[in-house]
């Protein structure tokens, strides 16, 4: 059974999804502020109906981001009150069954979450700006500004450009023809990602061609060529060239807020992941940097994207993968057949080993717990290397829950199940089982969108899902109403042990990794 490689959490539910045990144990809600406006289902509606612009953040009461980002925000609001015009900052708690519409609406998958919406409502952006105080202020004061700011001096140039994000300069003849309304009309629509300005005189930008009069648009970037112009001023060729070249060709995750909304689309894009972690205080950064960079242009063609990370900042992502610092630097590809790791890597191994991935001769890798040896609880323990054998192919009908240890609602569901799981035990046709998602992977025949998920498998070959009350009585009464019919024991000499672990079966499962230490 392929393992899932689809990731169900943003970006930014992969960094704050494992924020500490101390504030994953936490249970206390953002301190109440009156600069910042408490919303939930019962008054989002009029209250966003009211607003020309209003940030809203969605925020869970046990997530330590939203915990450190709760004072900045809250100073940010108090003098966003009082700008001409003032800008309205608001909060929902998004973990609170009431919200969960609006949670679903607005595609809350990560904490925070903070949304910049227009037109009471009619316009949704994802704000892609500083954490703290005073980079939130002076962020939402140019989204609430004119869109595109003129350039009249090299100073000012200079200054608004700089060596940091996506700068967008249109260079026109005067402000008043097709190309430059276009222009204006994107400006407004992509602010929220990228910083527009438009100048008379291109003699005062920093780089390219000092001498043209435009129609163009110049794009400024602190990677790859540094700039590059566009003459095609198509509403949607302008839009494609902005994604496009203001796209690294090597995505960068450290601690730089500026690279946020660059991780965010290079893990929603539909493409294999090529990710190398190191520190990036090893002597071999640059090295490193330069036999990836090498290796992008080469394989990207591919389909694959290619992002370098610094382990110190990326540790979140290193837990959600299932990997281990001491492994690093490390290359490691994710794809839709499988993943591959390459541990302890040097920078002249890059390319040979990416060109392995490509002609199919790595082995692929599955993050799996160890079968356990006894499983002889209710609630039987299931991970990645044996789910085949319990859930697909037991022959019995099987209840699998998939949790999250930092995950409040499945630990309230546990002695809920442990309760069906007990009920139940006479019934041999009938297992009740539990895997942790976020030490495994999981089947791609699974959906897995939040924890706690249940699914039922039956004798019958029936996959559902389990969205009933989470009750013993109505699990047991699920089970009871979609069970298969008992079927025929395997013959003798097939059994094997689906609940524990074979010496055969677990020297299988590790040699199947190629991977130096198991991770």
């Amino acid at each position: 059974m392929a393992v899932s490689l689809a990731l169900p959490f943003t970006l930014l539910g992969i960094i704050l999804l494992f924020s500490g045990s101390a504030a994953a144990e936490a249970a206390a809600a953002v301190d109440p502020d009156d600069s910042v406006l408490t919303l939930d289902a019962s008054n989002f509606s009029e209250v966003v109906a009211k607003h020309q612009f209003i940030v809203v953040e969605f925020y869970a009461p046990w997530c330590g981001h939203c915990k450190q980002l709760a004072p900045e925000y809250e100073k940010a609001a108090a003098v966003l009150k009082k700008h001409d015009p003032p800008v309205v900052l608001a909060k929902v708690d998004a973990y609170d069954e009431k919200n969960k519409e609006l949670k679903d609406k607005y595609e809350v998958h990560s904490y925070p979450n903070i949304k910049i919406i227009k037109d009471g409502g009619n316009s949704v952006r994802t704000y892609g700006g500083p954490r703290d105080a005073d980079g939130i202020v002076e962020y939402l004061k140019k989204q609430v500004g004119p869109a595109s700011i003129e350039l009249t001096s090299r100073q000012d140039a200079i200054h608004s450009i700089g060596d940091k994000g996506v700068v967008l300069v249109g260079v026109f003849p005067e402000f008043a023809d097709t190309e430059y309304e276009t222009f204006m009309t994107v400006a407004e629509k992509m602010r929220a990602d990228y910083d527009f300005f438009h100048t008379t005189d291109a003699g005062i930008l920093p780089r390219g061609d000092q001498a043209v009069k435009g129609p163009l648009v110049r794009l400024f970037k602190p990677f790859d060529e540094l700039f590059v112009d566009s003459q095609d001023f198509d509403n949607g060729a302008l839009e494609k060239f902005i994604e496009v070249s203001g796209f690294p060709m090597v995505v960068t995750f450290d601690a730089d807020p500026t690279n946020i909304k660059f991780l965010e689309r290079y893990y929603s894009i539909p493409s294999a992941k090529a990710m190398l972690f190191l520190k990036f205080s090893d002597e071999r950064m640059e090295s490193f940097k330069s036999q990836f960079n090498e290796a992008a242009e080469q394989f990207s063609a591919n389909n694959i994207s290619f992002l370098i990370g610094d382990v110190e900042a990326a540790d979140r992502a290193f837990q959600y993968f299932g990997l281990k610092e001491s492994d690093v630097p490390l290359l490691f590809v994710i794809a839709q057949n499988g993943k591959y790791l390459n541990p302890t890597i040097d920078p002249d191994q890059i390319t040979p080993w990416m060109k392995q991935y490509i002609y199919g001769n790595l082995t692929p890798y599955v993050k799996s717990e160890p079968i356990p040896k006894v499983n002889d609880q209710p609630v039987k323990i299931v991970v990645a290397n044996n789910i085949d054998d319990v859930f697909f192919n037991s022959g019995k009908n099987v209840l699998l829950e998939f949790y999250a240890p930092w995950c409040a609602h499945c630990r309230k569901l546990a002695p809920i199940l442990e309760e069906v799981a007990v009920s139940l035990q006479d019934d041999e046709d009938v297992v009740i089982a539990k895997m942790d998602g976020t030490a495994n992977d999981i089947p791609t025949d699974l959906a897995i969108e939040g924890y706690p998920t249940i699914y039922f498998y039956s004798t019958s070959g029936n996959l559902l899902t389990y969205e009933g009350e989470r009750t013993a009585e109505g699990i047991i009464s699920f089970i009871k109403e979609n069970k298969g019919p008992k079927t025929d024991a395997p013959a003798e000499g097939e059994e094997k042990s689906q609940m524990g672990a074979g010496a055969a079966e677990e020297t299988s499962s590790s040699s199947s990794a190629s991977v130096k230490d198991e991770l």
